[in-house]
């Protein structure tokens, strides 16, 4: 699903190099990313989901190869076959939880908005146990509500691949558990791969796998 080859990628006037010979991620497999702060976890997925671009190497998802594709591509790749689910769940305060999960249908004509997408949405959202919260402002809900109703967003368009960076980050443990619930769960339904940041080592023995970052950060020259 995911093969990063001999990518390198920096800020520009920064002191940061990211630089990874080979990365794989099997159909199906869910991934943790592990390392410290700055190692370029947040960069990884940035990579994958065509927000970055490397300097050189190519990064292919599925049979795309996304670092070769110009900007309006990688974007529609992008909403119709990633599901990101972010550290500070990119709500949109002004509207409500029920138009920030459709939202992806808003922002492109490559996805239709029509009555089967609505009931998926509000599936997902009994699912994620927020179905009576979907009228409610992001202002209006829990840290847990906030991050159901990005996990939500990012499973509604049927995602062959789900990138979420520190999805179980400031909640309490409970909720951690069920949050990683969830995302497995939905994921699983979609045959979707997961590929997911997190400082959360309790949480490791969920995932299949686990990719420490420390040896991919590299100091510019």
């Amino acid at each position: 699903m995911i093969a990063l080859r001999e990518v390198s990628f920096a800020y520009p006037g920064g002191a940061f190099r990211l630089s990874v010979p080979a990365l794989d991620v099997a159909a199906g497999e869910r991934v943790a990313v592990v390392g410290p702060s700055g190692s370029g976890k947040t960069t990884l997925l940035n990579l994958v989901a065509g927000i970055l671009v490397p300097a050189s190497g190519s990064v292919r998802v599925g049979e795309a190869e996304v670092s070769a594709l110009g900007d309006a591509a990688r974007r529609a790749f992008r909403i119709q076959k990633i599901g990101f689910v972010f550290q500070d769940f990119g709500l949109i305060d002004y509207l409500s939880a029920r138009d920030n999960v459709l939202h992806p249908y808003r922002i492109t004509d490559a996805l239709t908005l029509d009555a089967d997408t609505r009931a998926r949405a509000e599936a997902l959202a009994e699912k994620a146990g927020i179905a009576d919260k979907l009228a409610r402002r992001p202002k209006a809900l829990s840290q847990g509500e906030k991050q159901r109703v990005a996990i939500c967003r990012a499973l509604l368009t049927r995602p062959s691949l789900v990138l979420a960076d520190e999805a179980t980050g400031n909640l309490d443990p409970d909720t951690k558990g069920a949050i990683l619930d969830l995302l497995f769960e939905r994921a699983a339904a979609e045959k979707a791969t997961v590929l997911a940041v997190t400082h959360d080592h309790e949480l490791l023995p969920r995932f299949d796998r686990v990719i420490d970052f420390r040896d991919f950060r590299q100091k510019a020259a």
